[in-house]
């Protein structure tokens, strides 16, 4: 009998937001396949469990996948997590979950935190129809394409971004779709955690007063009828 596939969501910051159902399936699977396995090592000492493990990243996906497909078609039960969030979002998990599906393995989502979504929801802006963007291009000229690409883009737009891409990130924004409303937070569900409001230009003055820490997330209105 084949073995199964769970997709793990970590807490993003705060450990309390681990569920008790992620807590069950890491005690339970025979093998943990890990982004960071300091990381989740030190997640799992304070569930207090113990666990083989083995790093899953973008580096080594090409040659870890056929060694956890054939752990799983011998029949183990496998936990892939993340650094943080949600496993598929902005890291190398599809990778693995469509060599799965295609040799029947059974791939078991266990749902909870992500960052894009916490974000959303504190912005301020509408939630009702939005596109998640991930990084934007690291090249100037390529992420202002895409920028002109998303220039007509009705729905919500989130972001993710770098500390130190930030700034020339929101400079583009603001030349390319304009003066729109935004949020920025950081460090969701941790000590520091902070999300500012306004217009990207607002927010472009703010980082350069007060250069933000941490993990960003960048929400930006769509455009309306007037742009």
């Amino acid at each position: 009998m084949k073995g199964r596939l769970f997709i793990v969501s970590t807490p993003i910051g705060n450990l309390e937001d681990i569920t008790l159902r992620a807590k069950r399936v890491l005690g339970e699977v025979d093998l943990v396949a890990a982004e960071d396995t300091r990381r989740t090592g030190r997640l799992l000492a304070h569930l207090g469990l113990r666990k083989p493990m083995v790093s899953y990243h973008d580096f080594n996906k090409e040659k870890r996948t056929p060694e956890l497909i054939s752990r799983l078609l011998r029949g183990e039960d496998v936990a892939l997590v993340s650094d943080a969030g949600t496993p598929g979002i902005s890291d190398p998990a599809y990778y693995l979950v469509v060599r799965a599906v295609e040799e029947g393995i059974e791939v078991v989502p266990v749902p909870g935190p992500t960052a894009f979504v916490a974000a959303l929801v504190v912005s301020g802006l509408p939630t009702d129809r939005f596109t998640f963007e991930g990084f934007l291009p690291h090249r100037a000229s390529r992420r202002r394409k895409r920028l002109e690409e998303l220039k007509g883009e009705t729905r919500t737009m989130i972001f993710y971004e770098s500390p130190h891409r930030i700034s020339e990130t929101l400079k583009d924004i603001l030349e390319v779709l304009g003066d729109r409303r935004a949020s920025l937070s950081r460090e969701l569900t941790k000590k520091h955690e902070e999300t500012r409001r306004g217009r990207i230009g607002e927010l472009l003055e703010s980082c350069r007063l007060r250069p933000p820490k941490g993990e960003l997330v960048l929400v930006v209105e769509g455009a309306g009828k007037g742009d």
